[in-house]
């Protein structure tokens, strides 16, 4: 048997699978075996660093595979904003992505990053990452979907469901609780069964739900086990109460700190380069008995399950897709309908004869997100300044010249992002400009003197926000006429930015996370120097904490200006065949074309334990031209609906739905749904 005869065997016979699995395996050497177990990329590394001056992931990364079998090597590449390798296509990051509200979108997003990736020699995609928003502090923020569970695994399911129709191997990532960025590495978080299954868990069941063939295990800690030690999350959770049949890798060179113990919790891959997993250590626990060919065979067999499922509906793109015109309109696309207009005092949009100024520290440079292992190497991005410049007549850099300032504030990668710079946290502080997690979520002094300044001067100013979540903007956007959540957009996003503000295209972005009032109104957030490293994740945060302790939000989740205005008629919400039907009519009652995203929250009535007020259960966006109305229904699945008591997913009595289009749109009424509750139980 090898691995063609297998593939061969499976396609004939899809019942075939595991015994051609067990076949192969037998063909296998001792030596073979653990060469599949891990990564091999010291040599392509330091061919990339000499030719290219890049050293991370310019080409595929290779793991396993053996040669004289045919078994094929699992080629890796990174994300999520596009494919890392080469100089692919920059699409906006992942939080802006979510900000469209249109998993769709997302869907279509991923079928053009798996062209990239596989016209570059890749068959593996790690760029899921749906770890929640639970303080948008968190440095990596950018690379997620926000803080609503919901909406992540909607995002999630969407991009492994594209990607992995193509042949790509999905990995939704980092299994789990990883939402801490500078301390990565040692924090130890701690959460109850409740807060683990039914916020920081369901994404990624959706994902599997979806049909994920790989997943990538944390550096974090959980309950003091190391993620890619921990036997709970591994093996009970994902393969146990899930049915998860793929391998699980772990998060690269510090993800394993023992073979022994990731081998028997069930981590098969040791990624990037081989450092535990080495024939050496793994051949004297063999001797030693502490594991056995068992745990060899199951992590093998695991790999080749996933292998003989994908890689033979892999078919080879030209590399002249990477990049292409198709993929950078699509960016473009994302780009406009994600960003998020939070204040417009009337002077939006700008007629294209305004004179205007493009200034602040993300004006005449591209700012584009996280310079780790998310990076796109995308050479054509543009910085605001020229994007402006393709639809406004008299644009300069100079503020003294202008009528409107467009002020580029905010992060860049220095301030936020992937942080690798001092991995043993032996000082108080880390180095300033290294990235991880923010310090602040306000602007800096500097920036904000300056927008005052240039109000004071008479000039209207647009403030335009670079960053991967949250900013508040409490003590200025009194000087601001405008502000706008601009992300990190993408290689096309300076071009959707001029087309939004001319009016060519209307905002139509929702936010896909909380902006609060203060910052004391998120969930504690430890730094560098707060030893002990051990957090306690709370069940509420985000928008539920909000409504839970009667706090109002600066903008609430789901909140987003257009240029026009809709209304959304009284619902109707039945309950038929295990789902629960939302029907509703929505309006362009303005003066121009636009999209709404209609919002269905779902609240406990009648239960004995404690409840969210309300949660995201449903979305839909709706392009209306002016005048025009459409009907819209919203099927949600009474599963979605459950909660986690004693070890069971149970169903409430009853349901209080409320459609709107943010989280506090309290302009329709709400009505209970009562439900027999079916379902009940461990699924």
């Amino acid at each position: 048997m090898n691995f063609q005869l297998a593939v061969n065997a499976c396609q004939q016979d899809p019942s075939s699978l595991e015994t051609s699995i067990a076949a192969l395996l037998e063909e296998m050497t001792p030596k073979e075996k653990i060469h599949m177990l891990s990564g091999h990329t010291v040599l392509q590394t330091l061919k990339d660093l000499l030719k290219t001056g890049r050293v991370y992931n310019v080409h595929a990364l290779p793991a396993g595979g053996c040669k004289r079998l045919g078994v094929p090597q699992v080629l890796f590449t990174d994300g999520p904003r596009g494919v890392v390798m080469g100089n692919s296509t920059c699409f906006p990051v992942s939080m802006l992505r979510a900000s469209t509200f249109d998993d769709e979108l997302e869907y279509r997003v991923g079928k053009a990053i798996a062209d990239e990736a596989i016209a570059q020699g890749a068959n593996y995609f790690a760029g899921i990452c749906i770890n929640l928003v639970r303080n948008p502090r968190w440095g990596r923020s950018q690379e997620s979907y926000g803080e609503d569970p919901f909406l992540l695994g909607k995002f999630g399911a969407a991009l492994t469901k594209s990607v992995q129709e193509e042949g790509m191997i999905a990995c939704p990532k980092h299994f789990a609780l990883n939402s801490i960025e500078d301390l990565r590495f040692y924090v130890d978080v701690k959460c109850d069964d409740r807060t683990l299954h039914e916020v920081y868990l369901p994404h990624f069941k959706k994902c599997v739900e979806a049909g994920a063939q790989s997943v990538m295990g944390a550096y974090n800690r959980y309950d003091e086990f190391h993620c890619c030690e921990s036997k709970r999350l591994l093996t009970d959770i994902l393969r146990g109460e899930w049915g998860f049949d793929g391998f699980v890798m772990s998060d690269f060179i510090w993800g394993v700190r023992d073979a022994e113990h990731s081998l028997r919790a069930g981590l098969d891959v040791e990624m990037m380069i081989t450092m535990h997993y080495s024939k050496a250590k793994i051949g004297r626990l063999l001797k030693k008995g502490t594991i056995s060919e068992f745990h060899l065979d199951r992590a093998v067999g695991n790999i080749i399950r996933v292998l003989v499922r994908q890689v033979p509906k892999i078919k080879p793109r030209e590399m002249s897709v990477v990049g292409c015109a198709k993929h950078r309109a699509l960016a473009l696309e994302t780009a406009e309908k994600g960003m998020v207009l939070l204040e417009n005092n009337g002077l939006l949009p700008l007629s294209k004869n305004a004179k205007l100024a493009a200034s602040g520290p993300y004006a005449s440079e591209p700012n584009i997100g996280d310079h780790g292992s998310s990076n796109v190497s995308d050479k054509r991005a543009i910085s605001v300044y020229e994007g402006l410049k393709s639809k406004f007549a008299s644009v300069s850099l100079s503020t003294d010249e202008s009528e409107v300032v467009i002020m580029c504030v905010g992060s860049n990668h220095k301030k936020e992002g992937e942080y690798v710079a001092n991995t043993n946290y032996k000082t108080s502080a880390k180095p300033r400009g290294v990235g991880g997690d923010r310090s602040s979520l306000r602007l800096d002094e500097s920036e904000i003197s300056q927008i005052r300044e240039l109000k004071k001067a008479g000039k209207k100013v647009i403030a335009v926000l670079h960053s991967g979540c949250a900013i508040l903007i409490d003590e200025w956007k009194d000087s601001a006429d405008a502000v706008i959540m601009n992300y990190y957009s993408g290689c096309e996003g300076a071009n959707a930015l001029a087309s939004l503000l001319c009016g060519d295209t209307n905002f139509s972005g929702k936010l896909p996370f909380t902006i609060a009032k203060t910052e004391a109104d998120y969930p504690a957030f430890p730094g560098i120097g707060d030893k002990p490293y051990i957090v306690e994740y709370g069940y509420y945060h985000g928008y539920a904490k909000l409504d839970k302790e009667g706090k109002d939000p600066a903008y609430p989740f789901g909140f987003g200006l257009s240029y026009t205005q809709f209304s959304i008629a009284q619902f109707e919400a039945s309950v038929k065949d295990g789902t629960l039907v939302v029907s509703t009519k929505v309006k362009n009652v303005g003066s121009q074309s636009g999209a709404e995203v209609v919002q269905v929250y779902v609240g406990s009535m009648g239960a004995e334990d404690d409840r969210p007020v309300k949660l995201l259960k449903g979305f839909k966006r709706v392009e209306l031209e002016k005048d025009e109305e459409k009907r819209v229904e919203i099927v949600i699945d009474i599963n979605d609906l459950r909660f986690y008591k004693d070890g069971k997913w149970v169903l409430d009595p009853a349901y209080r739905v409320t459609v709107g289009n943010h989280s506090r749109d309290d302009s329709l009424d709400s009505e209970v749904v009562k439900l027999d509750r079916p379902g009940n139980g461990k699924a």
